[in-house]
């Protein structure tokens, strides 16, 4: 027969039991304690005057799935505006005067005007793009080239003007060829074109193109996942959409964006140009 062990250490595993119990784990193999341990512990029974409790769960439960959200999955990693905070009071004009002759990145070193944004400072609508191009390099506005005159009309169609909403770009000077923004261009500059979004607060957003969408939506999905879907940004609507630029390369393509500003007039409460619509726009 086995040695009985010491009444301390029976007493330390009579509370090292009663603790495994009451969360729920009533019994352990035998092999897992040396023989004398495990034998003694055959032994040691709980105190009738204890009283069983109702076992909690795991610790290790099953992750809950969380609600789903109208939110796409972020990339990886701090998010880009998490440090961003609304500055009371801000204005375009302060902006502007706070980004200055802006040296931040190595885009300044080949613009020739830096594009800031153009429009109603309190527009409804605003309209964000990827970065300026040739023409907007040369006159400082955004979407005055080709592309924004396909992007006047298809504003004029929804029954508004030009200088009914905002037009701004993620980046503010134009990148080499026309190239897409690098992510240090892209993080160096997207400070400033959340607060104009934040100083305007509009109803909606629309991006044009996937540059705009993946930096204020913070995914690198392809937006062909999610365009002509309603998304939040930072508790406003958000949809993103093709470029002009885009559609004048695909004509085809134009049904598909007017689909998506058609969902826009109907939060914005538009009817539209009678007779017109985005896609027979050339």
């Amino acid at each position: 027969m086995a040695e009985r062990i010491p009444e301390a250490l029976q007493g330390k595993l009579t509370r090292r039991l009663m603790f495994y119990q009451d969360i729920g784990i009533p019994l352990f193999y035998r092999d897992r304690y040396p023989p004398q341990v495990a034998a003694a512990a055959e032994e040691i029974t709980l105190p009738k005057t204890v009283q069983k409790t109702q076992p909690v769960k795991s610790v290790i439960a099953t992750r809950p799935v969380p609600p789903k959200l109208d939110v796409l999955p972020a990339v990886s990693g701090p998010s880009l505006f998490e440090a961003i905070n609304k500055i009371a009071d801000d204005t375009l004009l302060k902006i502007r005067s706070d980004l200055g002759e802006c040296t931040r990145c190595k885009l300044h070193r080949g613009r020739t005007k830096l594009v800031f944004g153009d429009g109603n400072p309190k527009a409804e609508l605003v309209f964000v793009g990827e970065g300026p191009g040739r023409d907007e390099d040369a006159q400082g506005l955004p979407f005055v080239g080709r592309a924004g005159k396909l992007l006047t009309q298809m504003i004029e169609a929804m029954g508004l003007q030009r200088q009914d909403v905002y037009i701004c770009n993620v980046v503010k000077c134009r990148p080499p060829e026309n190239r897409t923004p690098e992510k240090d261009e892209v993080e160096t500059c997207s400070p400033f074109l959340l607060r104009q979004l934040d100083a305007i607060s509009p109803k909606v957003i629309v991006c044009l193109g996937s540059v705009a969408a993946q930096t204020l939506l913070e995914t690198n999905r392809g937006i062909s996942h999610f365009r002509g879907e309603w998304l939040d940004f930072r508790g406003r609507k958000l949809m993103a959409t093709y470029h002009p630029a885009y559609l004048l390369r695909n004509p085809s393509a134009k049904g598909e964006v007017w689909k998506d500003l058609q969902k826009v007039m109907a939060v914005l409460g538009l009817q539209g140009k009678k007779g017109t619509h985005a896609g027979k726009s050339s």
